[in-house]
């Protein structure tokens, strides 16, 4: 089906404007269907990180849209992005989320395969003609793509250069990782929840300051005197959002931690005291200052369309599962080899805002579902506005807007790209 099949025959350009979007974005399944193909289905989406899949044989299980996927890793060390499903009869081959194996075997008729989804082995090969080639019947392979350890892939082997796809949004991906201290970044542990909202609301949120006082007062409350100030950036005229193209936007929210290697010379905050005197017992005083700046996390979020948001200090994955639902993922990570006190700290923290019993993601998650409650009352005749900041935006040195901390610049960066490979 097009676009031009949905109810009332609504196209994009009537679907997002500059200003707002049509709740059909939210409601229409058959448009549901159309994203999965355009947008899961053409562009580069996020599946994973190397330190999930850190040894040959290692593997773990994601999605692209709809369709499952395995993240491995061969014997030669090269990671591959293989459906899931068998050659034959459409099986899985593999149900266990992550671990390791030398080869993936079909549980209904035995057709084995390795891990570079090479169809290897089959049972009573007697039974096929001598014109049966098993080259031919190796599981499903996706173009891969990394940058600094995130792992895209995508259905389109013509896909532009994952580089050009994340554009400039590359600069903010290697601050992003600076939260390492020195060390490799690795993911530390994940939850996942399903939300019964369309996957779009939770694309507008990462870049969405504006709620966040609202939202997470209770988050705000908890905080010790320190940490209320730091989380006050909603009072400070410095934060901002930047348009990085491609969809792609980051939301600052305290420049003084953009670049984590940055040492103003500020006094350890009062809540990592007692982890850096941990640390003073095998390090000097720079890299003491240096890891718990990292322990403490990056000060803003980055979004990368379709599906995966930097976050402060973790991974915001979201997968869409149907017009009215949505995955969403939210790793925790650390230093691969860093000391074990300053990825504990990292843990308490992912906790306390994103863990399954902290205060981000239940309020988060209250609100998305009432987005998308509301988004069935008034029908097609009231839009949702996107429109905070335009008109006050500036230009980047990239030519992009820029809005203040609270303008809407990302949500119209996402749309724009939105509404661009839709069109095609």
């Amino acid at each position: 089906m097009s676009l031009d099949q949905t109810p009332g025959g609504i196209g994009t350009d009537d679907l997002v404007l500059n200003d707002r979007v049509k709740t059909p974005m939210y409601e229409d399944p058959t448009l549901f269907n159309e994203e999965m193909e355009k947008i899961f289905g053409k562009v580069w989406v996020w599946v994973g990180h190397t330190s999930e899949v850190p040894d040959k044989g290692s593997f773990k299980l994601s999605y692209v849209g709809l369709q499952p996927v395995i993240i491995s890793r061969d014997r030669k060390g090269e990671i591959h992005v293989l459906v899931n499903r068998c050659r034959h009869r459409a099986a899985t081959v593999c149900e266990i989320k992550k671990g390791k194996t030398s080869s993936f075997q079909c549980p209904y008729h035995g057709w084995g395969y390795a891990l570079n989804g090479e169809l290897r082995a089959i049972p009573y090969t007697e039974g096929y003609n001598t014109d049966f080639d098993k080259k031919d019947f190796g599981l499903k392979q996706l173009k891969v793509g990394i940058f600094e350890g995130m792992i895209f892939a995508s259905y389109n082997m013509d896909v532009e250069p994952l580089e050009d796809f994340l554009g400039n949004a590359k600069p903010w991906i290697k601050l992003f990782m600076k939260q390492g201290g020195g060390y490799p970044v690795k993911t530390l542990g994940e939850h996942q929840f399903k939300v019964p909202m369309n996957w779009k609301i939770q694309l507008e949120n990462t870049t969405d300051a504006y709620h966040f006082p609202i939202v997470h007062k209770s988050f705000l409350q908890s905080l010790d005197g320190e940490a209320t100030e730091t989380f006050s950036f909603m009072d400070d005229d410095d934060g901002y959002v930047e348009d990085l193209g491609n969809g792609h936007s980051v939301m600052v929210m305290m420049p003084e931690f953009i670049d984590l290697d940055n040492d103003d010379g500020a006094p350890i905050p009062e809540r990592f005291a007692e982890l850096a005197e941990d640390l003073r017992k095998d390090y000097d005083e720079a890299q003491v200052r240096r890891l718990v700046r990292a322990v403490g996390g990056c000060g803003f979020n980055l979004n990368l369309f379709p599906n995966a948001a930097c976050s402060l200090s973790f991974f915001r994955i979201l997968r869409p599962v149907s017009v009215h639902e949505t995955e969403i993922r939210h790793i925790a990570i650390g230093m691969d080899g860093g000391p074990a006190a300053a990825n504990q700290m990292r843990m308490r923290i992912h906790e306390h805002f994103q863990g399954p019993m902290g205060f981000g993601s239940p309020d988060d998650a209250e609100v998305w579902e009432r987005v998308q409650r509301g988004s069935a009352g008034g029908g097609e005749d009231i839009d949702v506005m996107v429109n905070r900041g335009l008109g006050l935006e500036k230009t980047s040195d990239n030519g992009l807007p820029v809005g203040d901390i609270s303008a809407e610049t990302g949500m119209r960066s996402a749309y724009k790209m939105w509404k661009k490979v839709m069109e095609q």
